[in-house]
């Protein structure tokens, strides 16, 4: 082996001395010559898969072992509302999706107990294609196209494989994805699906949005494909609204489609809670609407809206849905009810921005950086390292009884502890009042340094 690797030394510098007469691109070719044929002269040697990973538990996994159960994995308990139950004790839950309220909702209950019962949690059997298809299904997406304006939508069993595939779906090799850096991890899992060329843009950046824009145009001019932009409605972390008018602007000089993933913004914003696009003026713009039910609607599952001829492509086409199973009846029905309710009672969408607007306005009056959030997500940004976030984390769960979701390094840039509230209809302004004052007593003893003293707090359940 030693002679082998001692040839092949001697032969790359007898190539370098005579390349260096030579113009630089054949210097490089020499160079990856000598680089192909060392490769194959020293072998690596081959590892277990498992081993490989358990080596490496990823940037979350290296803290399970003192935060599985309580910083990350926590057991909330009992009935889903303002108050929950958590390691026995009662607290202020500011963690949970359920925008509207719907979850615990008397009638909502109700309806869920009754198909339950009058279904079982089975039916229908199989994928929708083959043996999955009702009536129900087919009115749930009527009725959810009307609500978001378009002309027909179709059933995800489960929203993020729904966005994925979609992706997936539309797009082969010749086309080109333009897409924002922020988008949700289920589009860049589909991004990393497509086959063809991708393109990221700046987040919200208009001008980086046409750079990007422009260079996918030329590609395509190439190959022959389409373009499809995709971005959010509203970013889940820290609750600004993608710019789909800005976007939506951009089609007037180049030809695309745009797919807009609104979670968070469906039932919760727009006039009558149609979401970003309706906000913003541009539903008409958006070509494809994606919404969930995990938030808004309390529920599971997803759908996806557009054009009567791109959903029934679409629908011989998800490979999501066609190959797994249909959404169990009780949760069509328990969605139908839901719908309605969003439809007929306008006033939980209100007290919902009674209690956002109140929570916001509350944490900025005591100095709170909320950064650009116009949507119930309410981002606060601390300074302070992980260490500090455990013992904050401790402090307000046990000694003020509130329940939020925290996020350190490596999902937010080092240095930063961001404490993300969901406020819903169910809370109530003396909630949002107690849980300023609690904020306002943290953030103290955090610039205090008092927290950072402490080090790191190991909590396992």
């Amino acid at each position: 082996m030693r002679d082998g690797v001692s040839c092949c030394l001697s032969s790359y510098f007898a190539v370098i001395f005579f390349a260096k007469i030579r113009k630089k691109n054949e210097i490089r070719i020499s160079q990856i010559f000598f680089v192909s044929l060392y490769s194959k002269l020293i072998k690596k040697k081959q590892m277990d898969i498992f081993k490989k990973r358990l080596e490496n538990f990823g940037p979350l996994g290296k803290y399970a072992d003192f935060a599985h159960g309580y910083y990350m994995f926590p057991k909330l308990e009992g009935p889903i509302q303002a108050r929950m139950t958590f390691q026995g004790k009662e607290v202020l839950c500011w963690s949970l999706n359920n925008y509207l309220g719907l979850a615990n909702h008397p009638e909502v209950r109700k309806t869920d107990a009754e198909a339950a019962a009058e279904w079982g949690l089975g039916y229908p059997m199989g994928a929708r294609m083959m043996s999955g298809h009702t009536k129900y299904h087919e009115q749930l997406q009527n009725e959810l196209a009307k609500f978001v304006f378009k002309e027909d939508a179709y059933l995800f069993n489960f929203g993020y494989q729904g966005m994925v595939s979609t992706i997936d779906a539309l797009l082969d090799r010749h086309d080109a994805l333009v897409y924002d850096s922020d988008s949700h991890a289920c589009m860049i899992d589909g991004a990393r699906l497509h086959m063809g060329k991708r393109f990221k843009f700046a987040h919200n950046d208009m001008a980086d949005c046409e750079k990007q824009l422009q260079l996918a145009t030329k590609h395509v001019e190439k190959t022959g494909g389409g373009i499809l932009v995709m971005t959010e409605g509203v970013f889940g972390m820290v609750g600004d609204q993608g710019d789909l008018k800005g976007i939506a602007a951009l089609k007037k000089k180049y030809k695309f489609r745009f797919l807009v993933d609104d979670a968070h913004g469906v039932g919760t914003i727009g006039e009558t809670g149609a979401g970003a696009g309706q906000f913003q003026g541009v539903q008409d713009d958006i070509d494809l609407y994606f919404g969930t039910f995990a938030k808004s609607f309390a529920l599971i599952g997803g759908f996806v809206a557009g054009n009567k001829d791109i959903i029934r492509y679409l629908t011989y086409n998800l490979r999501s849905q066609i190959y797994a199973k249909s959404l169990p009846m009780p949760i069509v029905i328990g969605l139908l009810k839901r719908l309605d309710l969003m439809r007929k009672h306008p006033e939980y969408r209100e007290k919902l921005w009674e209690n956002v607007n109140a929570l916001q306005l509350g944490l900025k009056s005591k100095g709170f950086n909320l950064g650009v959030t116009n949507t119930p997500v309410t981002p606060v940004m601390l300074n302070g390292t992980v260490d500090e976030a455990t013992q904050l984390t401790y402090d307000l769960r046990e000694n003020y009884g509130i329940f939020c979701s925290i996020v350190t390094h490596p999902v937010v840039p080092q240095g930063i502890i961001l404490l993300r509230i969901i406020p819903t209809a169910v809370h109530s302004l003396e909630d949002v009042e107690y849980t300023v004052n609690a904020f306002a007593a943290i953030k103290d003893k955090l610039t205090s340094g008092e927290y950072a003293k402490m080090g790191f707090r190991e909590m396992t359940v």
